[in-house]
């Protein structure tokens, strides 16, 4: 299968769905990424992109596509919805992940509102959980348990990142640890990431 996971922000792909890219990447689908914005509103662009390209070694992606929109002003429009839908062209893509519609970060809210529309022709399009997602309820499960500690060490390759959450004494790889933790329970393992799927087939 061809895999492509759409985030807004460098380290927003590893928070959300990396165990999951990781375990597509274990099993031999090639897994593409797509960072549609430069996160230069987080730090320093160009240092955020070699993180980014560090953390794809990790997950196992064969290929990293910067959008360069600007960070906090991606609009969902004609424009942003071809170069997205371009992308998913290039790679053939199988199965889309990107965030969940719901969020207090506008372009998450924006992304996931063009990647509907770009990924119409895509048999699978599952959305994922973000550290601002709101009334997240996911369906999907899967559990990530073998692959936790390369999770995390594709958080860490995000060092520029990884104190800025506002939250005391806790980390980003302290939240998705104890995030994938909780969806785990709720699907009785230890691990797991959870998704919302918009289409979802399942191969019989």
């Amino acid at each position: 299968m061809n895999i492509l996971a759409i985030g807004a922000h460098p380290d927003d792909l590893e928070y959300g769905c990396a165990g999951t890219l990781i375990q597509h990447a274990h099993r031999g689908d090639a897994v593409y990424l797509m960072i549609v914005t430069d996160g230069d509103k987080g730090g320093d662009a160009e240092l955020r992109r070699r993180e980014q390209l560090e953390a794809a070694k990790i997950i196992g992606a064969r290929d990293v596509f910067f959008g360069g929109f600007p960070d906090t002003r991606f609009e969902c429009n004609r424009e942003s919805i071809t170069r997205i839908e371009a992308i998913i062209k290039q790679v053939k893509a199988d199965t889309v992940y990107t965030h969940f519609g719901t969020d207090t970060h506008q372009d998450h809210r924006a992304i996931a509102q063009a990647v509907v529309p770009a990924a119409r022709s895509v048999p699978n399009l599952i959305f994922f959980e973000g550290l601002s997602s709101q009334d997240f309820i996911p369906t999907v499960f899967v559990d990530i348990g073998r692959v936790i500690n390369q999770k995390m060490a594709a958080l860490e390759a995000h060092s520029s990142q990884v104190h800025k959450t506002n939250i005391q004494n806790m980390s980003i790889l302290d939240i998705s640890r104890s995030a994938a933790n909780f969806r785990g329970i709720q699907g009785r393992v230890t691990y797991a990431e959870g998704f919302v799927p918009l289409r979802y087939f399942i191969q019989l």
